[in-house]
């Protein structure tokens, strides 16, 4: 019987943890997140970027698309809009959309910014504002090389 005891308390003894096993599994998990984050940190902006200069490329696909069709690139005040409902200037004939099912917003929440012509690029500039969400700071994402020189909206 003794040994009956025993056996029974020192089961029911193992079947909780310790204070010191649960914090030793806190600082391990304190470690690991003190070591993984910033890595995480890091790749979720380059992810970002990258998803921003694909959105670029997406929409410039539209807009080339939408110029086979109607002859001419929407205009400013047109704007992307001109890609998902047919502008008023266009027939049915000139208009094969909607060329896309939304106008995405960058991964920072931002629209795009869309000119035609151009201040840079002649036919369109599409510009995401990037991470700081200001316009012509060092991080933005464009349809263009941000070294060409400007080309002054002339087709």
């Amino acid at each position: 019987m003794t040994m009956h005891r025993w056996l029974g308390r020192h089961s029911k003894r193992n079947q909780a943890f310790t204070f010191i096993e649960i914090m030793l599994v806190v600082l391990i998990i304190g470690i690991l997140m003190a070591v993984v984050a910033p890595r995480m940190v890091g790749r979720t902006k380059g992810a970002r970027i990258i998803a921003a200069k694909q959105q670029i490329r997406n929409i410039g696909t539209a807009l080339y698309v939408y110029e086979l069709k109607a002859g001419k690139f929407p205009t400013t005040q047109e704007g992307l809009q001109a890609l998902l409902t047919k502008p008023s200037g266009l027939t049915d004939d000139d208009w094969d959309g909607p060329y896309m099912k939304e106008i995405p917003k960058d991964p920072w929440g931002e629209e795009c910014i869309y000119r035609s012509p151009g201040d840079v690029d002649k036919d369109f500039d599409l510009v995401s504002k990037g991470p700081d969400k200001q316009e012509n700071t060092e991080d933005d994402i464009t349809n263009f090389s941000k070294s060409a020189p400007a080309s002054g909206g002339a087709n």
